[in-house]
């Protein structure tokens, strides 16, 4: 619950955006984040997971509407100020950076004229490369490419992390890996993290969940509110049905889609 002791860490309010001037993409849309929170975006390609994303890291100006990050509008922060508070992580990152792992990872310093608490060592730690230290980024695996990333963030000492399908065209293994690691940082560090994805196994176990369609929220809150039969069908047009075990276990039937 927000309240003038607890206010969310970032308010997208009434957002409108528009790539063609007579189209509008996005419009009237509004969420709010707390502390602490791990909120999956799930949609369809073109449902606006990226562009939010991108509004909220300040890449994209919205044509209407505000978002404050930490009670202050977002384009008033200068770049250094912003990069201390949030990082935004792309789905497509550059893999072929002629660079170390631990020169990747110390560029998250670049805010700073003081180094913040964190060091590289300790964030190289906590996503389980520092062995990896001096390798080269390009002699990386997928999974631990995408950890290089998460670390470099870590340093920026960034409270809230937006990250664009950070599990796309990984294997299983380095999925869990990284599920696994973002759920750690925000126990551990309290970071709040919103993240596009397009598994909805993932999304079943996420604390909220939004579900867009054509730039609209279907959707938000808890999974088992939110990923119903019905939304579903309306946001991904294809009949799913969510099963529900005893046990407590949830599950995905694709029933007669194949």
């Amino acid at each position: 619950m927000y309240s003038e002791h607890n206010p969310p860490i970032l308010e997208l309010d009434s957002l409108g955006f528009r790539y063609f001037k007579d189209k509008p993409f996005i419009n009237e849309l509004s969420f709010f984040v707390g502390n602490g929170e791990l909120i999956g975006l799930l949609g369809a390609n073109g449902s606006g997971k990226s562009t939010i994303l991108k509004l909220a890291s300040g890449i994209l100006r919205p044509a209407e509407g505000q978002i404050k990050l930490w009670g202050k509008p977002l384009h008033l922060y200068k770049n250094k100020d912003r990069a201390k508070l949030l990082c935004y992580l792309p789905q497509l990152l550059d893999i072929n950076l002629p660079f170390k792992v631990r020169e990747l990872v110390s560029m998250g310093l670049y805010p700073y004229d003081i180094p913040p608490e964190i060091r590289v060592d300790e964030a190289l730690e906590m996503v389980g490369l520092l062995d990896k230290s001096e390798s080269n980024i390009t002699n990386l695996s997928g999974g631990e490419r995408r950890r290089a990333f998460i670390a470099m963030t870590l340093i920026q000492g960034a409270g809230l992390l937006l990250l664009d399908e950070p599990l796309a065209n990984l294997d299983i293994k380095y999925q869990l890996e990284i599920q696994r690691l973002l759920r750690e940082l925000r126990e551990k560090k309290n970071i709040s993290i919103i993240m596009a994805l397009h598994d909805i196994n993932f999304a079943l176990h996420f604390d909220k969940v939004m579900l867009l369609k054509e730039g609209r929220i279907l959707g938000i809150g808890k999974p088992e509110a939110v990923l119903t039969n019905d939304l579903l069908k309306e946001a991904l047009d294809v009949n799913l049905e969510i099963k529900r075990e005893d046990s407590g276990g949830t599950f995905i039937n694709y029933g007669n889609n194949f």
